[in-house]
């Protein structure tokens, strides 16, 4: 047996984070046209190169006039004046406003010099019901009244958006507005998937006695794609350590990351634990004081990483939401990499102790203003029923006697980001 096997030290989930977030290297960048770059994370800060609105914008369909003109107009006295033009949204006004005189204008439609007020429509007798080209101005106006003037929603400089934000309809809208129809974002990390065990059989196969469909590997691409990464499912990998080894270290040639499921226990059969006590890269840890995945393992190959998570699809699961996705998110630019934290008031009695705290996938609701929280289905590492329901983790602490109904616990919050 090697002296990994049994002699590992466990380490906090905390040190296993901030480990993994120290090896973390920003990925290249690189320009894609705007409509590709939806749900990609954005690889530097931008900032506005021209103001919004550019010219003077009316905020109303009415009438633009000189404030000044107005001063004695009333509901039951309105005041006449000449209508020079009609201004449509997208057109530039032909006329400057001379005393006494108003232009039709349209909602969003350029404001024409020497008009600093516009009154809405259904303040006006409409200029069409008046035979001598004169339009009725029923409200004294104030100078600036329904004019958005230049740079009033962004000044040049302003900042637009922060670097390792992910571009989603919002992004999108801002990016088109001031023109980037090219995007720097950051490259999609790929992602090499392996399975080991020799009872894993492929989805399309029929059921073996002794034997499973291999799920973990769908499972965790569609994680590894929720968190922008690019997920390639690699063969199932034999109980065989030569083999494990040569078809891990020829994914680590091309792939940015490599992510193992199952082989990582203290098994006859772990062929993982047998691969980080003889290859050539640095061994972060082998075993974090949490529950489900203690087994969990870590190392950096020439400066790319190998998780190797448990073969339990709950433990893979929470393995890869508190380890590799930080870490992906990392090297993608995101500023808070860590799954967001809250307080939440436990729903039902959870017994469960353990020696080391727990990591529960739950449900959460709303109530009275305060966040509930309970297990999803059955707690245990080898159900992968229940992930679907999951949209948090709950934290128990360690010791042995879990928590009480109504008793505050810490969650963390499950997206797809």
């Amino acid at each position: 047996m090697g002296s990994l096997r049994f002699g590992r030290r466990a380490v906090t989930l905390e040190e296993a984070q901030r480990q993994v977030l120290q090896q973390a290297q920003l990925m290249k960048t690189e320009e894609v046209p705007l409509e590709e770059a939806f749900g990609r994370r954005l690889a530097q800060d931008m900032t506005a190169h021209e103001p919004v609105p550019h010219f003077r914008r009316s905020g109303v369909d009415g009438y633009a006039v000189r404030a000044v003109d107005t001063t004695s107009a009333a509901a039951d006295a309105p005041i006449r004046m000449e209508v020079t033009e009609m201004i449509p949204c997208g057109s530039v006004p032909t006329k400057a406003i001379e005393p006494g005189q108003a232009s039709r204008i349209m909602t969003g439609a350029v404001v024409p010099e020497g008009a600093d007020a516009v009154i809405m429509l259904e303040m006006t007798d409409r200029a069409e019901d008046a035979k001598d080209g004169t339009v009725g101005i029923r409200k004294a106006m104030k100078a600036g009244e329904n004019i958005t003037p230049i740079g009033q929603e962004v000044s040049p400089g302003a900042p637009l958006l922060e670097r390792g934000c992910i571009i989603g309809p919002g992004e999108a809208a801002i990016l088109a507005t001031f023109g980037f129809h090219r995007v720097p974002v950051f490259q999609q990390p790929k992602v090499a998937i392996f399975s080991t065990g020799s009872e894993l059989l492929p989805v399309d196969s029929p059921l073996a006695p002794g034997k499973i469909r291999g799920s973990n590997s769908y499972m965790l691409a569609c994680q590894v794609k929720g968190a922008g990464g690019l997920p390639q499912m690699m063969p199932i990998l034999p109980d065989e350590a030569e083999v494990v080894e040569k078809q891990l270290l020829a994914a680590l040639e091309w792939a940015d990351i490599v992510i193992t499921t199952g082989g990582v226990s203290v098994g006859d059969k772990d062929v993982l634990v047998d691969l980080f006590e003889r290859w050539d890269g640095t061994l972060l840890f082998n075993k974090v004081s949490m529950r489900p995945g203690s087994p969990t393992s870590c190392g950096m190959w020439h400066g790319k990483p190998l998780f190797a998570l448990s073969g339990n699809p709950g433990a893979s699961y929470v393995g890869f939401e508190l380890l590799v996705r930080p870490f992906m998110k990392a090297s993608l630019g995101a500023n808070h990499p860590l799954l967001p934290e809250a307080e939440a008031f436990l729903d039902v009695d959870y017994s469960k102790g353990s020696a080391y705290p727990r990591y529960v996938r739950g449900t959460s609701r709303i109530e009275g203003g305060m966040v509930k929280v309970r297990p999803a289905g059955l707690d245990k590492s080898s159900i992968m029923v229940s992930i679907k329901d999951a949209d948090c983790l709950i934290c128990i602490p360690s010791g042995g006697r879990g928590a009480a109904q109504g008793e505050k616990v810490r969650i963390m919050w499950l997206s797809e980001n």
